[in-house]
């Protein structure tokens, strides 16, 4: 049964980082095959539709003036087992770190690495998330998703998505019309594990770990990322608000000879991917608070709500950090979450 629209609705509580912000309507989305009738009569009610699901990327400057979609479906459906090899389906309403645990728990391995990343399964593709040496596409079977504009279903493989570094095409071609309904994982139950990254290391040599386990990974992420990261429902945040800057081999020559200590990390092509938190925190930036609009002071990509920050002044403090760096470092920062001006 379709659930009644909210009018009016607060967001508050569907953005982790607790910005205020309404929308005309809230309708909440409980079953996939509802989104053509409901897809429908959003158009029929005029207004942009905006689809929302963690709300942990997004970055409410405005109301919305139009439906809000809240992607609530839930649902893991095993579709092949085969050997080692594990295809798994999942609802887009699904907590993404819940899902990992859950796939832990039952032995399919290949997403320990993307542990306690905030927000649902259904928005993992967009982003292409990643983390400590993994990214979504190297698990990524195929996407299923209600096209809008057509009307039509669509069921994407892994190369269709065309992910990039937090890309997609989900957030070009396909931006603003693609409703993503079940993302399908490829995993295995054999105990692969991938531990390369500095934090990680020192993690699991702090625990004493030998012989590393899924579950060494798996907590070891966690603890790492806990350290570091403040909890959404205790500080409001983004996660990372800035994406790591890629450069090309000349532009990361010249800011290697003058900055020789910049963490840094080969990216395709040739080109260096350089870390912005470091970035940021050489123009001392970490720790910074302006009213309630701040940055995070053990991790300098992360901005947090104290409270009571608006959207405008949260903004006006990412442009400062980005031109401080672009002055001190020529290089641009790109904000990762969506921002709705």
């Amino acid at each position: 049964m379709i659930q009644p629209a909210q009018t009016d609705a607060d967001l508050r509580d569907l953005n982790t980082l607790h910005l205020r912000a309404r929308a005309a309507r809230l309708q909440p989305v409980d079953d996939a095959a509802d989104l053509p009738a409901l897809t429908e009569a959003a158009r029929d009610t005029g207004g942009p539709v905006l689809v929302l699901g963690g709300g942990s990327n997004i970055v409410f400057g405005r109301d919305i003036d139009g439906t809000v979609l809240h992607m609530r479906t839930r649902g893991i459906d095993v579709l092949a087992h085969t050997g080692s090899d594990v295809r798994v389906s999942v609802a887009a309403g699904e907590n993404w770190h819940d899902w990992v645990a859950c796939a832990l728990a039952h032995g399919w391995h290949g997403l320990e690495n993307l542990a306690l990343i905030p927000g649902t399964v259904g928005a993992a593709p967009v982003q292409n998330i990643g983390a400590y040496g993994v990214e979504l596409i190297d698990r990524l079977a195929h996407v299923d998703a209600w096209d809008m504009v057509d009307r039509r279903w669509l069921r994407l493989s892994a190369a269709e998505c065309r992910a990039g570094y937090r890309d997609s095409v989900f957030k070009r071609e396909l931006a603003q019309r693609a409703i993503i309904t079940r993302v399908a994982f490829s995993l295995t139950t054999e105990a692969r594990v991938r531990c390369d990254y500095a934090d990680l290391k020192r993690e699991l040599a702090a625990r004493g770990v030998a012989q590393v386990t899924p579950q060494h990974v798996f907590d070891a992420v966690c603890a790492v990322r806990r350290a570091k990261l403040p909890d959404p429902a205790v500080l409001g945040n983004a996660g990372s608000f800035f994406r790591n800057p890629v450069l090309t081999a000349d532009a990361a020559a010249t800011l290697l000879a003058a900055h020789p200590d910049a963490p840094h990390h080969p990216a395709a092509d040739g080109a260096v991917k350089f870390a912005a938190a470091w970035l940021i925190d050489q123009c001392g930036w970490r720790g910074t608070r302006r009213g309630d609009a701040g940055v995070h002071d053990r991790q300098a990509l992360v901005l947090v709500n104290h409270g009571g920050a608006s959207a405008g002044e949260l903004l006006d403090l990412a442009a400062d950090i980005q031109a401080s760096v672009q002055a001190r470092f020529d290089v641009r920062l790109e904000p990762e979450p969506l921002i709705l001006r």
